[in-house]
């Protein structure tokens, strides 16, 4: 295994081992290994959760009410297009690779099994449903290791698979930077499982700098660029970015799905944990 992925995977383990982010549990009641409080006895309950000491000393039948444990099925979609072999800081390649594997890593430790795909022109499992630390192991490999270059992303056509694909209620981590997102719908998805989004960012590729003449080399389509980067190139540019984004983020609103922004110089396990607590 690679000594970069490597110390990927150590610092994601440690951190998704270490922080508290709490058990995923339902409010429903019902038996279980979550104490939730005391009531008094109502005809029809179940004997069986008689607290006996409390009953004794309050002379009137007390019953332990339980939230039910119930497993979340967690499904790791990882964006990758050719615009992800890209960073300033760090490649928001290797970004992807980390939080998917600091998500796996959480879902192992709170007991809930996951799946995870690659998707760009089609949907690919990349890992079945599974507990076990193996598998994470096996994603990030493929994550890392994978050929973004020529890739660009259908977002209609993976939405549609997810939905076919995923049939039991779900919490679906998409992760990838969301450009060009003009055909994004999540609507129908959002509306059967739980989605949240990690939106993958370089700062320089949204406040470029004004570099004169440059020739670029377009990884999601491998068409040359040149050009001048001037402050008026650059000043047209922000506002498509910002007038993406603002769509973008609109859209989720809509669909009650919950996001974060990582740019590669920061840390993205932080950012991760900070919006599931």
């Amino acid at each position: 295994m690679n000594q970069a992925l490597k110390k990927i995977l150590i610092k994601s383990k440690k951190q998704a081992f270490s922080e508290i982010i709490g058990n995923n549990t339902s409010k429903q009641k019902g038996e279980g290994y979550d104490f939730c409080e005391l009531k008094e006895y109502e005809y029809g309950e179940d004997v069986k959760n008689i607290d006996w000491v409390i009953s004794a000393k309050m002379q009137k039948p007390y019953v332990k009410v339980f939230h039910s444990q119930k497993e979340q099925n967690i499904k790791i979609v990882n964006l990758l297009g050719g615009s992800i072999f890209f960073g300033s800081k760090r490649f928001k390649q290797d970004i992807i690779c980390e939080l998917s594997s600091a998500i796996a890593f959480i879902s192992t430790k709170q007991g809930d099994p996951f799946a995870s795909y690659i998707a760009n022109e089609s949907l690919q499992l990349c890992t079945k449903k599974s507990k076990r630390v193996f598998n994470v192991n096996f994603m990030s490999e493929q994550l890392y290791n994978y050929n973004v270059i020529g890739k660009s992303i259908n977002y209609p056509h993976i939405t549609k698979e997810l939905f076919k694909a995923i049939n039991h209620k779900s919490i679906i981590f998409l992760i990838g930077d969301f450009f060009d997102i003009e055909s994004l719908d999540l609507k129908l998805l959002a509306t059967k499982h739980e989605v949240i989004a990690l939106v993958i960012r370089d700062k320089f590729e949204e406040e470029p700098l004004e570099l004169g003449n440059v020739n670029f080399n377009d990884p999601s389509s491998n068409i040359n660029y040149e050009g001048l980067l001037n402050k008026s190139t650059i000043n047209e540019y922000i506002k498509k970015v910002q007038s993406n984004d603002k769509k973008l983020f609109k859209h989720f609103q809509d669909c009650s799905i919950r996001f974060t922004k990582v740019y590669t110089h920061e840390e993205p396990i932080k950012k991760l944990i900070g919006l599931l607590r």
